[in-house]
């Protein structure tokens, strides 16, 4: 089972938290949107797109009325308010690879803010597929422990014929990030269940193939901050990258 960069994956997982309520409202309203549209459905029991990410609309206490005026969004019921998926693939300082996902009303605005951010952070944009061969569509579920041995656990739940895990500690309380085929996804939070863990979330992600390590403190917080200056945007869903620290 492969390690991670500490920033990388767990502040990641945590991004409700660190991210500023309305901010995070703008970004879960514009995933409802995008997966109403792309389900034809605002049933999220008839969409699993939907239905995972209406679980991150609970998660940071979204307002109802927030998440059924997403949803008429997504089913053209609101004239005029029209969005569309982006990506992103490009180079941040010391040459480290990014994967950006985003969701925007303006395209030619969510271009402009990208191209500035990497130009005045050391970066620079790259074309299409420049960066995507670095990582693979993965399902990345987070689990609970059990209040067990770690060992006994991990060994568990890589009986189940789990791709890669990581374990960390989160407030003191032993975590795992299990990460799937994404063909398997949805099975394998199931089976997961079924043994007895909880599964707090669960969503399919980019998963860098190589990482590549910072020793350097200086460098470290510029590709850092320039990460940060990415997530920061309404527009950008998840910005994906290849360091550990």
């Amino acid at each position: 089972m492969s390690g991670h960069s500490k920033w990388s994956t767990i502040k990641r997982q945590k991004g409700a938290a660190d991210i500023k309520r309305g901010l995070t409202f703008t970004k879960v309203a514009n995933a409802i949107t995008v997966a109403v549209k792309q389900g034809s459905s605002g049933d999220p029991n008839s969409n699993p797109k939907l239905r995972m990410v209406m679980e991150s609309a609970r998660a940071v206490n979204m307002p109802k009325e927030n998440i059924q005026r997403a949803i008429d969004r997504g089913l053209g019921k609101l004239p005029g308010q029209v969005v569309e998926e982006v990506i992103y693939e490009g180079f941040g300082p010391g040459n480290t690879y990014l994967y950006v996902e985003g969701i925007t009303d303006n395209k030619l605005r969510t271009n402009q803010e990208i191209k500035s951010i990497f130009e005045r952070n050391g970066g620079r944009l790259g074309g299409q597929g420049s960066t995507a061969h670095m990582f693979e569509k993965v399902g990345e579920i987070k689990v609970k422990g059990r209040g067990g041995s770690k060992d006994d656990e991990m060994l568990e739940l890589i009986d189940l014929g789990v791709k890669d895990m990581i374990d960390y500690l989160d407030k003191n309380i032993q975590k795992y990030l299990v990460y799937t085929e994404s063909s398997e996804f949805n099975t394998m939070g199931n089976k997961i269940t079924r043994i007895g863990f909880e599964v707090e979330s669960q969503e399919l992600v980019m998963k860098p193939m190589n990482l590549q390590s910072i020793t350097d403190p200086d460098l470290l917080k510029k590709v850092i901050e320039f990460v940060e200056r990415l997530e920061e945007l309404d527009d950008i869903q998840k910005v994906y990258d290849n360091f550990r620290d």
